[in-house]
């Protein structure tokens, strides 16, 4: 759950998540975004010379931020763009790489999600099952009825991790044709071999199909971020009942 009331220090948790609330919190999730997008991932960051990750659309989102309260370090991160500050943007974050045309429907009751990371030291689960409570907590705040949002696998390995993961999806979780969202600039799936062994699910990807989520459809390919985004799309009235019961109920 979102956590801004208090626990007696002998009571509280090592971890915890809640909202930013101020710009030193948001810069702090932007430092984690940057230390991971551009310093693990490569990715080539027009704030790169700020030695954080931001752009125009930080100011219009809210952050979701995990913390380690033992020194007080952002561990984890996720941000939201609801749906009254959508309207103020020129379009969602997603649409820089996807035609949501058919998705034109959902917009007053959708809230996008993206530019979710958490440090390497903390990689466990712990702290993606605590954004994951954290989400949904806000959407129920927010009265949202779909969460949606890009999830990004690596293409280091020139895109065959990514391909043969796509194959593993397209047979039991894409969602219906009529949601379909379709890439930009698509990643070439005919032009690079699914042959490889199979890697372990991405945490966040695995963390939206047991929610209930769908893929909506092929991977774009974001060659600044070097990575395939898969666009998901979570219809909060699929939630899973293992999932509503631990993070709602």
């Amino acid at each position: 759950m979102l956590l801004n009331e208090q626990l007696a220090p002998r009571q509280r948790p090592r971890l915890a998540v809640r909202l930013a609330q101020s710009p030193d919190d948001v810069r702090r999730a932007q430092k984690l975004r940057f230390d991971i997008f551009a310093g693990e991932m490569g990715a080539e960051l027009a704030s790169r010379d700020l030695g954080i990750d931001c752009d125009d659309y930080d100011a219009l989102c809210d952050h979701l931020i995990v913390e380690d309260q033992a020194s007080g370090q952002v561990v984890g991160t996720y941000r939201m763009l609801p749906p009254a500050a959508a309207r103020r943007a020129p379009s969602l974050y997603s649409e820089h790489e996807f035609d949501l045309g058919r998705l034109a429907h959902l917009r007053d009751q959708l809230i996008e999600v993206g530019r979710s990371c958490v440090h390497r030291d903390f990689r466990s689960g712990a702290v993606i099952a605590l954004l994951w409570s954290g989400l949904a907590d806000y959407v129920a705040s927010q009265g949202g009825q779909y969460l949606a949002g890009c999830a990004s696998v690596s293409l280091a390995d020139g895109g065959h991790q990514a391909v043969s993961l796509y194959r593993q999806l397209e047979g039991k979780h894409l969602s219906p044709a009529d949601w379909r969202v379709f890439p930009h600039l698509p990643l070439p799936l005919d032009q690079v071999a699914d042959n490889c062994a199979p890697a372990p699910m991405p945490p966040l990807i695995k963390g939206y199909l047991r929610a209930g989520a769908w893929v909506c459809g092929e991977p774009a390919w974001d060659p600044d971020f070097n990575c395939a985004d898969f666009f998901m799309l979570l219809p909060m009235s699929r939630l899973s009942a293992r999932y509503d019961k631990h993070f709602v109920g």
